[in-house]
């Protein structure tokens, strides 16, 4: 899903009609790759279950891989596929997030992680940078899309161009303007 409405792109590109609305969320959608291939981030969240193995694990931390926006249930990996409770644990970073990149049992509780035969950790949550993504990246979605859709119409594409009057430089890649957007969007490696 796209990070922005065609709505917002036509309006950003000053086009009235309807004619041009297929390719615009295609080029919305391209957008929204490029930007998620460029982070590392998915910026609107979804709610799934993913599985941990015990090399997840490092002491006390489950490390959850720094998309994690909210838990609705965590499992642990016994065989009985105990529920572990809010009580027990914190996300981290602690003073900060989401999105969080691990979990934290919390020394005062009996739970401890397992791992019983083929068990695995379960937690189901929502995952991405966020619920929604923020404006900034609304608007890179919107300015990618319109540089993309100016494109077609352009005839030239990453040259460098010497007319009598001076050098121009057509941009190759993400414009500067929303790479510095993206740049303020690194992803934590756990």
């Amino acid at each position: 899903m796209a990070y922005a409405t065609a709505a917002l792109l036509k309006s950003y590109l000053g086009i009235s009609g309807s004619g041009d609305d297929t390719l615009l969320g295609l080029l919305l959608d391209r957008a929204t790759i490029a930007i998620e291939s460029h982070t590392g981030w998915v910026f609107e969240a979804a709610t799934l279950t993913r599985y941990f193995d015990s090399e997840a694990v490092e002491g006390y931390v489950l490390w959850v891989g720094g998309d994690l926006v909210s838990i609705t249930t965590l499992t642990n990996g016994d065989d009985d596929a105990t529920e572990i409770v809010t009580a027990d644990y914190r996300l981290l970073p602690r003073n900060a997030g989401p999105p969080y990149y691990g979990i934290q049992m919390l020394v005062d509780t009996t739970t401890t992680w397992e791992f019983d035969v083929d068990g695995e950790i379960s937690i189901l949550g929502t995952w991405g940078y966020s619920t929604s993504p923020p404006d900034d990246i609304v608007h890179a979605c919107i300015r990618l899309a319109g540089y993309y859709y100016r494109q077609k119409d352009a005839q030239v594409f990453d040259v460098t161009a010497v007319p009598d009057a001076g050098i121009i430089t057509i941009p190759q890649g993400i414009p500067a303007d929303v790479k510095l957007i993206l740049d303020k969007y690194p992803r934590w490696v756990s």
